[in-house]
């Protein structure tokens, strides 16, 4: 027999154009098929893929393909997360545009993904920089400016030196820029903000309800979300009729308040020393401790600083004079950026208040022993429970016992209020950088400030910029947009210069996706009704709280405005763990970086898909072998030989019913396995996607298979019980074909193609299993003396139990071990083992 040859470059271009002309991909919204969104994190075009961005895509097409031939009206669409500062600095860095820098990679990244064969609905194809997407997101400002979800404040932002733009928080990592690992400064800037702390209660909420997210993600979540619980104290500010609002989760604590802390941020602050002889000390201070990471200014280990304001505030509760001093580990971040410093029970403060000689006043002394606390021997802050001391009524009740009445007693002397506290802080959507989608905003010097209205979006990005960085928007000097006619008064105007995030762009795209070419709104309600939330969402954990939140957020006050009915954007999230290389995440700066092509060239697409699969589960991380890709070539090679071995055969000899009667024992026990793979691969994909391990269970049956064909091959096949092997190798090569499809779709095709099937194998259902064909009729039984495990025997599955023990006694190793001991009783546990006690 002739085997053809496999010319996998031949194939997979041929069942390419196949997919694209037939439009596997393409959705009838006709269709009353139960629906399936499958989305993938659109890719951001900053150069072409390498392998490890193969995985996120490669998984997404299984799961595509997959649910197809389970018989879901399947959406699978694709675009680019185009706008942002990687793109703007490699554009600076090559003297290129950043549009044509971006479309460039585009073009580049779409014929790298056809290439590895993931199918997409490319009709629907978006990118987040063509201006008939972001008229949209620009839209999106809009909409959140009505609601008072936008608004713009002088605020002590994140600045990233190297990038020259500002950072939201979800963008400093370790006090580093998350883009280009500089250390980010502080400063004050006019910045615009969405208000996403309105929604931190219903974000932290609903996390409860995504059950089908990893339980990592929400924890990161509700962490960065940071629900605390305690009390907003107004500390009266001596000499003056303001108060220092202070939030607290310890108001057992307030009677032991003996100085207040200031974070340098704090607005209050210039106020306080405008004109007196604090203001230079201060403001030197001030300008020293804002050039610390806030890592360096909360760490353990680093020394409290700080210095007086000269100023005093008021204890509400027993109104003793308290002095307001600045310190480096108050963070504007949390509460209000005061904290009620109790050195006797807050190890910080107790360490502050020591260094500066400030007085430490006890208000919790260890409840039931003998020991009583000093403060003037204490070498650190009591941070246990105990009973109330020096505090007035409270005294003698245990700390927790008197938060609730202590809060009463705020309440009912108008001192303070209970309150909720999150650590979560409004989205900063101000760049001041060229690529990005525009703010609609026009300021006037009449009118105030004036969104641009509805139908004169897009506001459109200007090409003709000059747009290396400098601290400042590069479109401020561009006059032909900045100079225009107010919308309200009709005199100059100038508009808005900050770009938005690029996290705005995608924190909506799987919306657009829905009516991509839609230009009179960014999404159809009734369409997007129809197809969301999103079914399974695919990408990295390095999204759990930036796009992820942000997506979150949009998504609510899209459904608050009624334009949806989903409060949720993706039902269930996977999170896939990293290809990496040399024991690093692969990056051209470690170079390391495995370039796809030259796997894809020489051994085909279906072989690097199944090695992407095979190496390790999906979720985690994987490392990268060039020589571990030849046992996947080698395996496809086995699969293709073996059905064009037979392929004469099977177009010669038509399919029969398969009669169980006739079966050797060879041909059920190859019957019984391809049962048992169809299940394993089902439950591995539905259950756990486990595709490593429904890869390798496929491998074990090909291996089966191959020694059954051996067997048949030169047998006459004028013989019925022949035949019917023939019919049960044909099976189990088109199971086999079948359930490797949405791994190697190209090589399965063209198999399938061969198997006189029609195309495509993607238009077939998903093959079921046979219960009854999987019990197996023997089994391995255990057999012990006294419990210990002495020998094996694989008996009929429904033999009795005397001929079971008649087996057992003839056993040698049995036998042997017994030695003339007497057998006092013998415990049966069908199935599974024979235990005999002796003595």
């Amino acid at each position: 027999m002739n085997n053809r040859e496999y010319k996998f470059s031949e194939i997979e271009k041929k069942w390419q154009d196949f997919w694209e002309g037939s439009g596997l991909f393409r959705v009838d919204e006709e269709c009353d098929k139960n629906k399936f969104y499958c989305l993938v994190m659109f890719p951001y075009p900053s150069g072409t893929l390498h392998v490890g961005h193969g995985r996120n895509y490669i998984i997404g097409d299984v799961v595509s393909r997959y649910k197809i031939m389970k018989g879901y009206r399947v959406l699978s669409p694709i675009g680019w997360d185009a706008f942002g500062l990687p793109a703007e600095n490699a554009a600076i860095a090559n003297s290129i545009h950043p549009s044509i820098h971006t479309k460039n990679n585009i073009k580049k990244m779409k014929i790298q993904l056809e290439k590895w064969g993931v199918g997409y609905d490319w009709d629907r194809e978006v990118a987040s920089c063509e201006p008939d997407y972001y008229k949209w997101t620009q839209w999106i400002f809009l909409k959140l400016f009505e609601q008072n979800l936008a608004y713009k404040k002088k605020a002590a932002v994140n600045w990233c030196p190297s990038c020259a733009t500002v950072l939201a928080n979800e963008q400093v990592v370790d006090d580093l820029c998350e883009r280009c690992d500089t250390k980010v400064k502080q400063r004050d800037l006019e910045q615009w903000f969405f208000k996403i702390s309105d929604y931190a209660q219903r974000l932290l909420d609903d996390l409860d309800t995504l059950d089908g997210w990893p339980e990592r993600v929400r924890t990161m979540q509700a962490n960065w979300i940071g629900r605390s619980e305690g009390a907003k104290i107004n500390f009266a500010l001596d000499g003056s009729d303001k108060a220092v609002p202070c939030f607290t989760t310890r108001p057992d604590t307030i009677f032991g308040v003996t100085f207040m802390s200031l974070a340098p941020e704090h607005p209050i602050i210039s106020e306080l020393i405008d004109g007196t002889e604090y203001e230079k000390p201060v403001s030197a201070f001030i300008e020293r401790v804002r050039g610390q990471s806030t890592i360096e200014r909360t760490s353990e280990s680093t020394e409290k600083e700080g210095i007086f304001t000269g100023r005093y505030v008021i204890n509400p509760v027993n109104n003793e004079r308290v002095p307001l001093w600045i310190s480096n580990y108050a963070l504007m971040g949390y509460g209000t950026g005061a904290v009620m410093a109790v050195p006797a029970h807050d190890q910080r403060d107790f360490e502050f208040a020591k260094k500066y000689n400030l007085p430490i006043k006890l208000v919790i002394q260890p409840a039931g022993d003998d020991t009583i606390l000093n403060p003037d021997e204490m070498q650190e802050a009591y941070v246990e429970d105990g009973v109330q001391v020096n505090s007035d009524q409270f005294n003698g009740i245990p700390n927790r016992e008197a938060i609730p009445k202590i809060l009463d007693f705020f309440e009912e002397k108008d001192i303070g209020e209970k309150n909720i506290n999150f650590r979560l802080r409004d989205w900063l959507i101000s760049r001041q950088r060229y690529w990005g989608a525009p703010i609609p905003i026009i300021y006037c010097d009449s009118c105030g400030t004036v969104p641009v209205a509805e139908e004169n979006l897009p506001v459109l990005l200007p090409d003709h910029v000059e747009f290396k960085p400098h601290g400042r928007s590069p479109l401020d000097d561009v006059d032909e947009f900045v100079k225009v006619t107010c919308p309200k008064c009709g005199g100059g105007a100038r508009r808005e210069t900050d770009t938005m995030d690029t996290f705005v762009d995608s924190s909506w795209y799987f919306l657009r996706y829905i009516s991509s070419k839609d230009n009179n709104q960014a999404f159809d309600t009734t369409t997007a009704n129809k197809w969301l939330p999103v079914d399974q969402y695919i990408g990295g954990i390095e999204h759990a709280i930036l796009h992820l939140l942000y997506s979150r957020f949009i998504t609510k006050v899209f459904f608050d405005l009624k334009l949806i009915n989903f409060n949720e954007p993706f039902k269930n999230l996977f999170t896939q763990g990293m290809i990496i290389k040399d024991g690093a995440k692969m990056s051209k700066s470690k170079g390391n970086v495995v370039n796809p092509d030259l796997f894809t060239d020489k051994y085909g697409t279906d072989t690097q898909r199944l090695y992407t699969l095979f190496i390790a589960p999906p979720q985690r991380d994987a490392e990268w072998n060039d020589r571990g890709v030849i046992g996947s070539y080698r395996f496809l090679n086995r699969l293709w030989n073996t059905i064009t071995s037979f392929e004469e055969h099977f177009n010669t000899i038509p399919t029969s019913e398969i009669k169980r009667n006739l079966f050797s024992k060879e041909t059920k026990e190859l019957y019984r396995q391809i049962n048992i793979t169809i299940k394993k691969v089902t439950e591995d994909i539905e259950k756990s996607w486990s595709f490593n391990t429904a890869i390798a269970s496929i491998m074990e049956m090909l291996n089966i298979v191959v020694d059954f064909s051996a067997e048949l091959r030169g047998k006459d096949f004028n013989d019925e019980v022949n035949i019917n092997a023939l019919n049960v190798l044909r099976l189990s090569l088109e199971t086999t074909v079948k359930i490797l499809a949405p791994f190697v779709p190209h090589i399965c095709e063209e198999l399938w193609e061969i198997l006189e099937k029609n195309p495509s194998i993607f238009s077939e259902p998903w093959p079921t299993y046979d219960e009854s064909a999987i019990a197996a009729d023997e089994v391995e039984m255990v057999i012990q003396i006294n419990g210990k495990v002495r020998s094996k025997l694989v008996v009929p599955s429904e033999i009795n139990e005397d001929d079971l023990k008649l087996l057992v006694m003839e056993n040698k190793k049995i036998h042997e071990n017994l030695n003339g001991k007497r057998i006092i009783k013998t415990i049966v546990i069908p199935k599974k083992l024979v235990n005999l006690v002796v003595r």
